[in-house]
């Protein structure tokens, strides 16, 4: 595939979950099919004629364990927020049939106790988790997404308390 060819790719719908702690800290994992250091937030597919929101809460369970009770959705992204896979991983994700991902974000407020949190799940994605100040996963976060992050950071700060 060339340039053109990827650029003329449509982007994944997809969901993003900014998860925060009571003392305003994010959820993060590290990726289990990343040896580098590849902390994310929960993010995932939205199924055909799915709603953004039903998405958020059925990939929240399956990536965390957290179950909708044990969350508040506070706010969503204003819009979708794209980013472009490079280019030598688009043909190696989703049969090569994006370009990357458009993403809608929910901002939630974990209620419950850590000891709900599961990461191993049906399909885990992540090895490890912690709760983490925006300013470190900012730092961890593969760089294609950094901007993704940036932007949903800002976005949602004034809710984070």
């Amino acid at each position: 595939m060339n340039t053109n060819d990827i650029l003329a790719l449509p982007y994944r719908p997809c969901v993003g979950l900014m998860v925060l702690n009571n003392a305003g800290r994010i959820f993060a994992g590290q990726r289990l099919d990343n040896p580098g250091n590849a902390w994310q937030m929960p993010q995932g597919g939205v199924e055909k004629g799915e709603e953004p929101r039903d998405a958020a809460l059925r990939e929240l369970e399956e990536e965390t364990g957290i179950k909708p009770g044990s969350i508040k959705i506070l706010a969503q992204s204003k819009d979708w927020i794209p980013y472009d896979l490079p280019h030598h991983l688009v043909q190696k994700l989703w049969n090569g049939r994006y370009r990357g991902q458009k993403q809608r974000w929910f901002l939630m407020r974990f209620t419950g106790e850590d000891d709900e949190i599961n990461i191993q799940t049906k399909n885990p994605e992540f090895s490890h988790w912690c709760w983490m100040p925006a300013e470190d996963l900012l730092e961890k976060i593969v760089p294609f997404k950094r901007d993704t992050y940036f932007q949903v950071i800002r976005e949602f700060r004034d809710m984070f308390s």
